[in-house]
């Protein structure tokens, strides 16, 4: 049997302070999903601070 393809995609979190990818996550390749913003702990800045996606 052949296997299905995935509907996710792997992204990684960038902070939006100083750009540092921190974090790799996977999301919906759905249309209309709206754009993830989290609030992560960021290493460099050490405080926590909003998180977008970015792809490679």
């Amino acid at each position: 049997m052949a296997k299905k393809k995935s509907k996710r995609e792997y992204v990684w979190l960038e902070c939006s302070q100083c750009r540092e990818r921190n974090y790799r996550t996977s999301v919906s390749v759905a249309e209309g999903t709206p754009k993830l913003e989290l609030k992560k702990f960021c290493k460099r800045e050490r405080a926590h601070t909003v998180h977008k996606i970015r792809r490679k």
